[in-house]
């Protein structure tokens, strides 16, 4: 895996740690409403979702251009 790899993984994965650090104090309060509950979770997945989504287009396009540089 090469260095910029690495850095995007690493990125990717601080912003999952973050969503979750952000939503534990965010919870009390959304506890009080069902309604509150279900947003922040359904934001925290679609965020995290979203951030896969991202790094496995980052791991496609490195494999296409591996596959590109070995067919010149």
């Amino acid at each position: 895996m090469d260095r910029v790899s690495r850095l995007k993984g690493g990125g990717y994965l601080t912003s999952v740690a973050s969503v979750i650090l952000l939503a534990i104090p965010a919870f009390k309060s959304a506890m009080e409403s069902v309604g509150m509950t279900i947003s922040l979770i359904g934001g925290m997945l679609l965020s995290i979702i979203g951030m896969g989504l991202r790094w496995h287009s980052h791991k496609t396009e490195q494999r296409s251009k591996v596959v590109a540089n070995d067919s010149h």
